[in-house]
Formats: structure tokens, sequence, C-alpha cells
């Protein structure tokens, strides 16, 4: 099925400087959030600590609720709305290992039904020990690295015949890791320059197809993580769920992107490469706008009717439909060009062979 019938010839490689600036600007202030704020606003399952949620009868601010947990040693949790905005579901959060669960419960319950005299629902009490977070955080992290590692073997496999040297790339990277995190790096530090090294072994092995993906997973999860900060939303595993999920949709977009791109390098032979990645992206734009216009439909409604437990994962996935679509447009294809050394003034006819 196709949206456009006529052949379309938007000049979306020529554009790719905007591009570029719009996602570099994107990244940059993804760090800048995190941090003014610490790093990421890690939910009880990375950070850990206790959890409660509880419903009210009617709206009431942090502040007032904080007050009335004064007795129960609780004034200094970290009070959340959760929920649709006349659910008054809030959840209090306290991030002390050392607090004792049994019975929490009834005493928060308790406070507040003395204090502000009205219905109080406990809803769930969740406790997750320091160490156990700290142990699902770098699970997680690891997990993200890899996903994005073997995508990027399977590509160079796919597009370039290269299954040995991406293999022995992805090896020497695991063990590097592995390596590295006995000496005791931190878990996000290794990984951040795990990915530099793969953008590094992709440049000197000549993995071209394989380094764009990497470049365009890696802006996917920052942009993710941009809008998690920005809208101080928790990081949970439902979270690491949903990267990689777009990790795998993202990549998908790229394969039949990179897939035109080689077919038509056979069949067009005499056209400049960047032209031939303009056709490429415009012959299959219609498949594009089909895709993530479905995606973000189911999506669109799963974040306003799926409730307040898989909110965040929805939100997640929306971000990362519309960031994935950009970035297999904008972001993976026109690297190849800047691989090539393309000038886009120059009539030469090089480019990569894949």
């Amino acid at each position: 099925m196709e949206i456009f019938k006529s052949k379309l010839n938007i000049d979306f490689v020529g554009k790719r400087y905007i591009a570029f600036a719009i996602s570099g600007i994107c990244i940059l202030a993804t760090v800048v959030l995190l941090v003014i704020r610490g790093g990421p606003n890690y939910g009880v399952d990375f950070a850990g600590g206790v959890v409660i949620q509880v419903k009210l009868e009617k709206k009431h601010a942090p502040a007032e609720i904080r007050d009335a947990l004064k007795s129960t040693e609780l004034e200094d949790s970290i009070i959340q709305e959760f929920g649709e905005k006349n659910a008054f579901e809030y959840l209090i959060r306290l991030t002390n290992p050392d607090v004792r669960v049994a019975g929490l419960g009834d005493n928060v319950q308790k406070a507040l039904n003395s204090k502000l005299g009205e219905k109080v629902d406990i809803r769930q009490v969740e406790m997750v020990g320091p160490q156990v977070g700290e142990e699902l955080r770098k699970k997680a992290l690891y997990a993200i690295f890899y996903a994005m590692l073997m995508m990027a073997v399977y590509i160079s496999g796919r597009f370039e015949q290269k299954w040995l040297m991406s293999a022995i790339m992805a090896g020497s990277l695991i063990a590097a890791t592995s390596l590295a995190a006995l000496f005791g790096i931190g878990v996000t530090w290794l990984i951040f320059i795990a990915l530099a090294l793969s953008v590094a072994l992709c440049w000197f092995m000549k993995l071209k197809y394989a380094m764009g993906a990497i470049v365009s997973l890696m802006h996917d999860v920052f942009v993710i993580i941009g809008a998690f900060a920005l809208t101080d939303r928790e990081v949970s595993l439902s979270t690491v769920a949903a990267l990689l999920t777009v990790v795998g949709y993202s990549l998908n977009d790229n394969i039949v992107v990179f897939d035109r791109i080689r077919e038509n390098l056979g069949r067009l032979r005499k056209k400049p490469f960047m032209e031939i990645i303009n056709v490429s992206i415009n012959e299959t734009l219609s498949r594009t706008i089909l895709t993530g216009t479905t995606t973000l439909i189911v999506l669109i409604v799963l974040l306003i009717f799926g409730g307040p437990v898989i909110h965040d994962f929805a939100f997640a996935l929306l971000v990362g439909v519309v960031t994935g679509t950009y970035s297999s447009i904008y972001v993976a294809s026109p690297i190849l060009l800047l691989w090539e050394g393309k000038n886009t003034q120059s009539g030469k006819n090089s480019r990569p062979q894949g």
C-alpha cells in the first residue's frame, strides 16, 4: 500500500545539517538536565527504598500530605501525584533502606486519616533493597548496551557481509567491558566509553552501516531519557523494556532504508550517492509513515486509557517511535554520506560498495 502515488523528490539529505543541529541540541539538553538533576530519576526498582501508593478523596498539596506523615517519621519522603488528573492518587517514596515495612501501610493510613479527615485507601506498599536496586540498574544498562551491539553485528553481516569483523568487534568490546568492571569502573561510564569505542571501531574497521545504526540507536535512547528528565518521570524496569523495544523498532526502520539504498546502488549506478540516498528515503516514505502512524495511534490510545501503571511505558514508546522514525531518515542514512566525505556540490560518483 502506498500513500504517495507519484514519485516524491524531497531533499531529506540536503537538510541533514539542520537535523544534526536539532539532534545535537536535544542531546545537549538531555546532558544538562541529567547534570542538574543529578542523574535520571530512578524508580524504586533501581534506587531501592519503599513506595506507598495511596488514594484520597480530594486533592492535596504534597506539603500537606508530608506534614500529615510526621507521626510516622515519613515527613522527609518524596511525594508525587500519580495517575489521572482527578484520581487523587499519590506516591509516597522513601529512600531510607532501614525503614520497617511491617505495619507501615496501616500507620500511613491512620496518620493520613487522622490529619486529613477523609477516607484513605492504601493501594500498594513496595520495597526494594539498595543492593538489589543497584544490581537491577547494572543489568538494565548492560541489556541496552548488548542489544545495541548485537544489532550492529547483524547490520554489518546483513549489508556488508563482514560477519567475522563485526563479531570480533563485539567480542572485544564485551571482553573489555567485563574486564573494566572488575576494576570497579562505574557501569554508567563504562557503557558510555564502550559505545564511543564501538563507533570508533566501526570507523576503523569500515563497518559504515553498523556505525550508522549504532549512532542512530544511541540518539533514540538519549532523546527518550531526555524526555523522561524533562517531564520528571521515573526510570523503572518498564522503561528499560520500552527502550529495548524502541531499539528494535528503530533498527527495523534503518534496515528498510539501508536495504533500499543497497538496491539502488546497483540500479542507479550513474547517480551521485547523495541522490541515491534521497531516492531511497523517498521510495520507503509511504511504508515509514504507515508503520509509524498505526503504531502511534495504538500508543496514544494506550497512553490515554491504559491507566497509570502502564503510562510511563507508553510514553517512552511514543517518544521512541517518533525519534526512531526521525533518526532513520536524518541520522542513520546521512552518516553513510559523511562516511564517504561526499561534497554535496560534487558530481563525483564515489559511493560505498554494499
